[in-house]
């Protein structure tokens, strides 16, 4: 096994089907711990950057804190139908479930030792962490990371003012909920950058689904302020889905349907279409791992092109 300098691990988007994730990551913790000979081994202990988006944030964040594998498991085992409640029928075009299952179970989860909400840049996160967001009030999308030298991680501004909309103290529940946000699933989380609101949905409504190659990006551009070295043997990236569904359409749904079945292929479409682009730009970027015990998308060996994502606009 390599000695990387640096390892990234991106978890994809996928609501329940997260549970997959959690088994892949669960070999990959027993195998690091046989290697290591360490059974008390956590995957914050060997990875420097844990990136996720909507479920996948859920679990980077688990991940980041400390958890091991099994406490996730555990934790989306007997969760999840407290995660998925219906909402009332009076609520049926708003939202198909209810919001606050999800947001006590992150409340309680991330808190500091005195019982107060952990923000973005508490030190109980033992790596890096990447969570990505669209904000639906800008349209833009967000991956914002706890790294304390990122531009909207500062406390004051390049003249030395005081600058009030600092990421790092975001309530860390807020936003991995505002991750999680599915439009149709959840309503949106609203989060308050003083002195404006904003409205965020899954991130799974951008580019970024797949995390992997954003994570990438972040750890080794200047813009971003990390500045990784590149190289396959010096940055891994590990990457883990939540399994993959074709979007087709049958021509007896499309008989019936006509115009609405297209329309309602469009969002899984894209979201397909998006995460295989991404899957195929890392693969081209790095040394994908194939065919080893590994499971891995790519080790990215080279600087990409990439304009900075939009932010506050």
């Amino acid at each position: 096994m390599i000695s990387h300098e640096r390892r990234i691990l991106s978890l994809d988007g996928g609501g329940i089907r997260g549970v997959f994730t959690i088994e892949v990551l669960a070999r990959m913790e027993a195998e690091l711990r046989a290697h290591h000979g360490r059974p008390e081994l956590v995957l914050a202990d060997h990875f420097h950057l844990i990136a996720g988006t909507s479920t996948g944030a859920i679990i980077a964040a688990l991940l980041s804190w400390g958890y091991p594998v099994a406490q996730v498991r555990g934790l989306y085992h007997s969760k999840a139908r407290e995660m998925f409640r219906k909402a009332p029928l009076w609520q049926f075009f708003h939202s198909k479930y209810r919001h606050d299952g999800l947001t006590q179970i992150l409340r309680k989860t991330f808190l500091e030792e005195d019982g107060t909400a952990a923000r973005l840049g508490t030190s109980k996160l033992r790596t890096l962490l990447l969570v990505v967001m669209r904000n639906a009030t800008t349209g833009s999308a967000w991956p914002v990371t706890n790294n304390p030298q990122a531009k909207f991680n500062q406390r004051v501004d390049e003249d030395g003012r005081p600058f009030a909309g600092c990421n790092l103290d975001l309530p860390l529940w807020q936003l991995i909920r505002a991750s999680a946000a599915a439009p149709w699933y959840f309503p949106p989380e609203l989060v308050v950058l003083p002195p404006e609101q904003f409205s965020f949905v899954d991130g799974a409504i951008t580019a970024y689904n797949n995390p992997a190659l954003i994570a990438a990006l972040t750890a080794t551009l200047p813009a971003y302020r990390l500045d990784w070295p590149t190289g396959a043997n010096r940055l891994l990236l590990v990457s883990a889905g939540t399994g993959a569904t074709k979007t087709r359409l049958s021509p007896t749904l499309h008989f019936l349907l006509r115009r609405l079945s297209v329309a309602m292929l469009v969002p899984g479409g894209l979201l397909e279409t998006i995460s295989q682009q991404q899957d195929m730009l890392c693969r081209v970027l790095g040394n994908a791992c194939l065919g080893t015990r590994w499971i891995s998308r790519s080790a990215i060996s080279s600087r990409a092109g990439c304009s900075r994502p939009a932010r506050r606009n």
